[in-house]
């Protein structure tokens, strides 16, 4: 029946005909006027959300709490350096023949090297010059110099890059790092050819800049590439030239919206935001939103069989669908946003980030999309429309076939999928979670990482990067000496100015070279040692460096690891509790994600170590795919469980078990899909973190759709049977 006849018009006498007339113009101007206000609100949030790289923070010493040793350290060792603030040494290796002349003639240039304008390679007009000098993120206290390699076959220059550097953008939002090493490259290079050397530019310094480089993919190639992903997808779903559009267009204007709010709090120092957690809220954004919208479109397509009207069938698909919905997103931003308790600034920014993200996502879906879908009417659905003919094609097909199969065989189908998953999640244990050197976080090998390689051929890993140890005057030598005899630390000397110890109120600093890199799990792991060996002579000695901030970045990770997993699982425990007025279908709930947690991570070791090779994982990594998998995971279960309770009231539990199964199995598995495939998205970035992130999040989504809330959970449901809604008065229905 069309949409015309449905409500064509009639005669004006009849009464009636001018009620229909008045009820059918009242839902559709509201809705009218709600696009509206999206469309207003998306044209005032959209631009910001364009700015959002300029307030990036990716200084690493900065995520850290003031009751870090580092940090305390840190604000010591600032006043070693006059105005200037500490530095990021960006190091400069020169493989060659070496001697006197050429050290001579390298050191001559690199007086010229400060004077050297900041060259910018722009997209569109080529290489501009910015007009800015190096020197202006150059610390001027320290003279720029070159030493040779012991074995004679390299150079090494420290250019002592301010911490400013790290965080000043450009007019573009890019960060004026990234062009600095870009431009002291183009010059080594064309220096080191003339004269016969092979130039690295490597250091913290050039691996940030490479970093920022591949975070500078967020956003443009990652938002893209996830909106095509999700388009295909939703085209193949719906089988539809335009339905697809909708949905869409939804979920691009919640990342518009949610953005735009982030952008503002993060300008004016309310939360932080750095790349990984901005290329995460792409990603969340457009999946959730994506996914709410396939439950609304699901309902609201079965409800069009059942009802004459469009709006009386939006209205039952949405008493329907908002309580899952809200319980979902609920769900996922209170996870997050207990990632506020985090010791370290950058998981705090997510937890605020990722949760506006979410409520954008949810409210945008519950309003906006809906007066999408109403406007438009039936025809929307073309070449597939609903007719009004009260006929449920969901209770047809693969999924009826999946519900018939788990009741008839309930005990054995959740015993032998539990099974498997203990099996894979015993694999879990030898995960590796250490954590991973700056150069390590690469998936490709950018020049800072092939130079720092190189680096260890000629000179101590820690060379021109050393750990800063904070002493009384008068406990140089002691502590100097308790330095040396740490095995790992292969030259210990005290910061000198005109021959003599820099002394600034009473303290000096000693300067602990490592043998290995500076950043990595090696070097980290001598700083409990280093510590040890100097709190014997004084407690309140400070040790700080480069990697003492990365260890302490590991300590505050697996605190947070400790502390916010099970705080998360009993936030998520209650919103189930309430949400199905039951303790024990929450426990359920809460149980079978656990198990397909631990799972996934022991297919992460297994995927991790013998197929993509990669050196380990993140300290952060447990929390962060615990984070996403259990608050996302759990909302399928939401969707298949609230739907099941529905229908339980009506038919029974082993019944109702199976219906909610077989009507919310299609919609479900293609919420998966879309949720697994836009995660799936963060391997096209070259950073090893996002891309197990997103492995880890796929695989754990499918797991869950395909197993746990298709299999493991209907089974146990049915098996259980009514006392699954214990306390509540469903568990006396059959």
């Amino acid at each position: 029946m069309s949409e015309t006849t449905e409500y064509s018009p009639v005669s004006s006498g009849d009464s009636s005909g001018k009620k229909k007339q008045k009820g059918f113009r009242r839902p559709f101007w509201a809705s009218i006027l709600v696009i509206f206000i999206w469309f207003g609100a998306s044209g005032v949030f959209g631009p910001l959300f364009g700015k959002l790289t300029s307030v990036q923070e990716n200084d690493n010493a900065a995520f850290l709490p003031g009751s870090a040793e580092s940090t305390k350290a840190s604000k010591l060792i600032e006043k070693f350096s006059n105005a200037d603030k500490t530095q990021l040494p960006a190091l400069v290796l020169l493989e060659g023949s070496v001697d006197v002349a050429k050290l001579a003639l390298i050191n001559q240039h690199l007086q010229t090297l400060p004077a050297k304008h900041i060259m910018y390679l722009s997209k569109y007009k080529g290489t501009l010059d910015t007009g800015t000098p190096l020197s202006k993120y150059l610390s001027a206290t320290v003279p720029l110099s070159a030493f040779p390699a012991p074995d004679g076959k390299a150079i090494l220059i420290n250019l002592p890059v301010l911490y400013t550097g790290a965080g000043v953008t450009m007019d573009d939002g890019k960060p004026v790092l990234t062009a600095m090493i870009k431009t002291i490259r183009d010059d080594m290079n064309a220096w080191g050819k003339d004269n016969g050397f092979v130039v690295h530019v490597t250091g913290i310094a050039a691996l940030l800049a490479d970093l920022f480089g591949a975070f500078g993919g967020i956003d443009s190639s990652l938002l893209f590439t996830t909106l095509g992903v999700v388009s295909i997808i939703l085209i193949f779903v719906y089988r539809s030239p335009v339905l697809w559009i909708l949905p869409l267009l939804s979920a691009i204007f919640a990342l518009s919206t949610a953005g735009g709010i982030i952008y503002l709090l993060a300008k004016h120092r309310f939360i932080t935001v750095n790349g990984q957690s901005q290329g995460i809220l792409t990603i969340l954004v457009l999946g959730a939103a994506t996914d709410y919208a396939l439950l609304l479109i699901a309902r609201y397509r079965e409800e069009l069989h059942h009802h004459h009207s469009r709006f009386d069938a939006m209205r039952s698909a949405y008493r329907g669908v908002f309580e899952p919905i809200l319980a979902s997103g609920s769900t996922v931003a209170v996870s997050l946003l207990v990632l506020l308790l985090s010791q370290l600034s950058g998981n705090r920014g997510l937890g605020p980030i990722g949760a506006i993200g979410i409520v954008a996502a949810m409210v945008t879906i519950l309003t906006f999309l809906p007066a999408l879908l109403v406007v438009f009417g039936r025809w929307i659905f073309w070449p597939r429309i609903p007719r009004f003919d009260d006929v449920d094609a969901n209770l047809s097909g693969i999924w009826a076939t999946v519900g018939k199969t788990v009741a008839r065989r309930p005990r054995r189908i959740w015993i032998v999928t539990a099974t498997g998953l203990l099996v894979l999640a015993g694999f879990a244990t030898t995960l590796k979670t250490q954590g991973l050197s700056t150069a390590e976080s690469f998936t490709t090998r950018p020049e800072s990482v092939v130079g720092q390689e190189l680096l260890l051929k000629h000179f101590p890993g820690g060379q021109g990067e050393p750990t800063e140890v904070v002493v009384k005057v008068d406990q140089i030598e002691a502590v100097s000496a308790a330095l040396r005899g740490v095995p790992g630390v292969t030259n210990v000397e005290v910061m000198r100015t005109g021959g003599a110890p820099k002394v600034i109120d009473g303290r000096a600093i000693l300067n602990a070279t490592l043998a290995k890199a500076p950043d990595s799990v090696e070097a980290r792991d001598l700083v409990p040692a280093i510590r040890a060996a100097v709190k014997a002579i004084d407690p309140t000695i400070l040790v700080g460096g480069t990697t003492a901030v990365y260890y302490d970045i590991d300590q505050s990770s697996r605190r947070d690891n400790r502390l916010i997993i099970p705080v998360v699982l009993l936030l998520i425990g209650l919103i189930l509790a309430l949400l199905l007025r039951s303790i024990a279908a929450a426990g359920l709930l809460l149980v079978s994600v656990i198990l397909s947690y631990a799972a996934t991570l022991g297919v992460c070791q297994l995927v991790f170590h013998n197929i993509f090779h990669f050196p380990g994982a993140d300290t952060s990594f447990p929390l962060f795919a615990f984070v996403f998998l259990v608050a996302l995971g759990i909302d399928y279960n939401i969707f298949l469980m609230t739907r099941v309770r529905e229908e339980s009231g009506k038919i029974g539990t082993r019944a109702g078990v199976i219906k909610g199964l077989t009507v919310t199995g299609g919609v479900i598995t293609s919420a998966g899909v879309v949720l697994a495939a836009t995660f799936g998205v963060l391997g096209i970035l070259p950073l090893v973190f996002l891309a197990e992130l997103g492995f880890a999040v796929s695989f754990g989504v499918l797991l869950d759709t395909i197993i746990v809330r298709s299999l493991l959970v209907p089974s146990l449901v049915h098996d259980i049977g009514s006392k699954i809604w214990w306390p509540s008065k469903l568990q006396d229905r059959l």
